[in-house]
């Protein structure tokens, strides 16, 4: 633990000198601070793993937030979610759209590129919940805590154990840095470790969760085919659809639920939640990292086209590699996923680094939660008892770039 410790210090420690934004820059300082005590005890103290994790949650996550709301510190991307989330709560609370019509957008915050169901999260302050407590990021960091526990927890850990996980998980750079910028991705996360781990044994209720995750935000939807192939390998082709047609019909009662009067205006939902993540409107979405797929995207006519056939040639490659390899265990379904998500964010024509938070995030779950194996029922019994054991892991999730992603 204590070299992760450092490394998550040196991650906050560079993003401090380097990042232009005052809220990533407070957060970088406090949590060098955290990480270098707690690999600090770690050390000194190997067993005195509780009271580090309780140092790093103390000074990455609960400390910027209370110096954000002290100082007042700007964000230029999360704070821009979370007014984005704020104001379709409120359009859902009256309208029961959370979209605005072509009309009313005349700025980049007037989009939406969320599904319907992340409104939610800002009708608390819609309806007059005041301060912190109607804050989208209140209930999207504890919607995303209590999803994380249950994810850690449905593996077979125990309540404790479960506890701990998730208290390492929100300390831990990739989770911290999105409560401290007002990230909207914590709760899908959640949600997608939560289906990986529910998959195997319970593949209604795995469906129902991912149908939920899709509801959020598009990201999620990559799940459905990766979950639904290991069913067919590890169970049988019907379950599998089965799985697939749930987690479907799910988001889409979700969504219809949320944002009934969206019905009447597909129009808006589509310039809203598709064309203005791809780059396609008139106001670009700021989501433009000096990635492959953005600096295609912005290089002209043909650029675009480029970049709209490597991202097809990307789909058409993690399909084959489904087909031809299809992953029969959680942890194998969990690398899939997790790299099917990395080619699509670098490929993507607007992305953010923070982006990476959930294939680095569903490499963490998977180290932290213990594996089970899947045998297919039709197996024979000798062969069942060949397989080998599961092997419970507890090396923490890695740390990556995850800044604030919209």
């Amino acid at each position: 633990m204590t070299r992760w410790y450092l490394a998550f210090a040196a991650f906050a420690a560079a993003l401090a000198l380097v990042s232009s934004q005052p809220i990533e820059r407070c957060w970088g300082a406090w949590a060098a601070i955290g990480y270098a005590a707690a690999a600090a005890v770690t050390a000194a103290a190997p067993r005195r793993r509780v009271a580090a994790v309780v140092i790093a949650l103390a000074f990455a996550t609960a400390a910027p937030l209370a110096w954000q709301a002290w100082a007042g510190l700007p964000s230029l991307a999360g704070e821009g979610s979370l007014t984005v989330v704020a104001r379709a709560g409120g359009e859902l609370l009256r309208h029961g759209t959370p979209y605005l019509p072509a009309a009313g957008l005349t700025r980049v915050l007037a989009y939406d590129p969320y599904e319907p169901l992340m409104a939610v999260f800002g009708m608390p302050g819609a309806a007059g919940v005041p301060g912190w407590a109607g804050n989208p990021r209140l209930w999207l960091a504890l919607a995303g805590a209590a999803g994380a526990y249950l994810a850690f927890r449905i593996p077979g850990a125990r309540p404790r154990q479960a506890l701990g996980a998730t208290a390492l998980a929100l300390a831990s750079p990739l989770l911290s840095l999105q409560v401290a910028t007002g990230g909207t991705d914590i709760p899908v996360i959640a949600l997608l470790c939560g289906a990986l781990a529910l998959a195997a044994h319970a593949p209604p209720k795995a469906a129902v969760v991912t149908g939920i995750a899709c509801a959020l935000k598009a990201t999620a939807w990559p799940a459905i085919p990766v979950l639904a192939v290991m069913l067919a390998a590890s169970r049988s082709t019907k379950d599998a659809w089965r799985f697939a047609g749930l987690a479907a019909a799910t988001a889409a009662t979700a969504m219809v639920a949320a944002a009934p009067a969206a019905l009447l205006e597909p129009g808006t939902v589509v310039r809203n939640a598709v064309l203005f993540p791809l780059g396609l409107t008139r106001h670009r979405t700021p989501a433009a990292s000096p990635l492959p797929g953005h600096l295609l995207a912005t290089a002209g006519p043909a650029g675009r086209w480029a970049d709209y056939a490597l991202l097809a040639a990307a789909a058409l490659a993690a399909g084959g590699w489904l087909a031809l390899r299809p992953p029969r265990t959680t942890r194998a379904a969990t690398v899939r996923l997790a790299i099917a998500l990395a080619a699509v964010f670098t490929l993507a024509p607007a992305t953010r680094w923070g982006y990476y938070g959930y294939p680095l995030a569903l490499f963490g779950w998977m180290e932290l939660s213990s594996e089970r194996t899947v045998v297919t029922p039709s197996a024979s019994p000798s062969a069942a008892s060949s397989v080998s054991p599961p092997a419970s892991s507890g090396a923490s999730s890695g740390a990556g770039k995850a800044s604030s992603s919209g």
